[in-house]
């Protein structure tokens, strides 16, 4: 066994899980250190989701060391609120704390949905929606979040404003992270390390030393998305490729999931 890395919220080795007769991760190796920012791409079928959900426990895996200190919660790419519950009664719902409701009405604060925590979550607009499963995960105090590609059904200008959000919040509770995404420019815009998955296996660890607030034009930043365009097998200077698919100002590729 390895000696634990100080600081890591979670360390892995050897993470295998099959299902049926084929091996989706081959022998993962991972940590996640606390208060860090770690994006997860790769295309569909290479294992992304499976990894997620293994770390957060809903999916059985075996491993030769398998620790993640401390609690965990998830954000999906659909919200996932309960319908008949109210959204502040959504976010108490299973927690524990001395003061439930006060804790979620601090959750919904952080996230500007104050004024709607008596509402029903079809009421609720994408933009709301997710902010409000930020928030039922974020009351929780993890030190680990997971993040399963949560902003991939909502437009332009709101990814922007939710981005913005998740970077404010990571910076106030410092848990770690790790972000599925299939958007490159998502991943350099938020994360400290771009994560690359290949076959169920890490191909690559690219570190993200940039300043923050991130600028699509910077050279540094640009540098670094056609090396992970590539690490992905896309030509990014190739506007004709048909493994690009325009988002506004990202870059997502098609076939990821």
């Amino acid at each position: 066994m390895a000696t634990r890395l100080p600081g890591a919220v979670t360390r892995i080795r050897g993470l295998v899980k099959d299902f049926d007769e084929r091996r989706v991760l081959h022998g993962i190796d991972l940590d996640i250190q606390r208060g860090e920012f770690v994006a997860l791409l790769g295309r569909s079928g290479s294992g992304k989701s499976t990894l997620l959900r293994a770390l957060a426990g809903l999916d059985g895996a075996t491993a030769d060391e398998f620790t993640v200190s401390g609690d965990v919660a998830v954000a999906f790419q659909e919200p996932r609120l309960v319908p008949w519950k109210r959204v502040l009664a959504n976010l108490t719902l299973g927690l524990r704390h001395d003061d439930p409701k006060a804790a979620a009405r601090a959750a919904l604060a952080e996230v500007g949905l104050s004024e709607r925590a008596e509402a029903w979550p079809l009421t609720l607009s994408g933009g709301e929606a997710q902010r409000a499963s930020l928030a039922r995960a974020l009351v929780r105090e993890p030190d680990l979040l997971l993040l399963d590609e949560p902003f991939s059904a909502l437009d332009a200008l709101t990814r922007i404003t939710i981005h913005k959000l998740v970077l404010e919040l990571w910076a106030r509770h410092r848990p770690g992270v790790l972000l599925v995404t299939h958007d490159v420019d998502e991943a350099l815009l938020l994360a400290d390390r771009a994560l690359v998955l290949a076959d169920g296996r890490i191909a690559r660890d690219i570190r993200i030393d940039l300043p923050r607030p991130r600028r699509r034009e910077h050279p540094d930043f640009v540098a670094l998305r056609g090396e992970l365009l590539a690490e992905l097998g896309v030509v990014p200077d190739d506007e004709s490729s048909e493994d690009l698919v325009p988002l506004k100002d990202s870059v997502l590729l098609k076939g990821i999931a």
